[in-house]
Formats: C-alpha cells, structure tokens, sequence
C-alpha cells in the first residue's frame, strides 16, 4: 500500500512538481506581447533618431551660414572653399560631417559674386546646403533647406 498524496500518484513515479514555473504557453503569450510592444515602438525610435539628424543638419547649416557672413564682413571677399572657414579659424573643429551622407566632403555650396565696396564684386560661397538627396519628414528635400 502506498502512503503518497494524491498528488504524488498524480504525477507518476519519479516525477517531481516543480512550483512558480512558467507553462509553455503563458511564455508564449508573454513573448507575443513583448513583441507587440516592440513592434509599436520600433517606428517611433526611427522617427526620433531622423528627428535629431534634422536638429543636427539644421545647427550645422546656421552655424556654418553665420560663419561665411562673418568670414566675408572681416575678411572683405567671401571663402572660396569651406576650407577657408577652416583655415583662418572660424571652424576650429573642422568643417562638419553632414548628420544625413555622415561625410564632411557631400556639402553643396551656392557661389555668387558677392558686392565689396562700392564698385567692387568677388566671386565666392554665399549658402551651403546639405548634399543628401533623401526627403526630410516636412516632406521637403535636405538639399534644399
């Protein structure tokens, strides 16, 4: 005669109950929530990140827009490059990577004769713009802010 519980004859010879364990299938309704929940997450991280690239692109240009102003009001003659911002210390770490080509090579520069005195006019950079070709979320090209 057996002096086991009832549980114990439930169960079967050898067959220990183990207690706060998980079934399979609450495991799976909870992995299918957390998915879910990643699922509804993952688009609101992208836009996020393409929001601060645009904050980025958008410091950078008014930046660099301020800086060829100063350049052509203290030096009397508009840069000629980039580089020139570079090079006379108005861009002390060097001419920033575009948030969108991730490259410092891609901007694209608006060249114009600038007016110097009076009678006087010198060719050089008036505006820079971003070189990517990808659409912002206001649905406006990069390349044209």
């Amino acid at each position: 005669m057996t002096t086991g519980s009832g549980d114990e004859m439930r169960r079967g010879p050898g067959r220990q109950a183990v207690e706060g364990a998980f079934t399979f299938l609450e495991m799976m309704v909870v992995m299918t929530l957390i998915l879910i929940l990643a699922a509804m997450a993952v688009p609101t991280l992208q836009t996020t990140i393409i929001r601060a690239r645009e904050a980025v692109l958008r410091d950078d240009l008014f930046t660099m827009r301020k800086l060829i102003d100063q350049y052509t009001i203290d030096k009397q003659e508009p840069p000629q490059s980039l580089d020139d911002l570079v090079q006379a210390g108005y861009l002390r770490g060097g001419i920033p990577k575009d948030p969108f080509t991730g490259s410092n090579k891609t901007w694209k520069v608006d060249t114009e004769d600038v007016p110097i005195g009076s009678d006087q006019v010198v060719p050089g950079i008036v505006d820079v713009h971003s070189g990517s070709d990808a659409i912002s979320l206001d649905g406006t090209p990069y390349s044209s802010w």
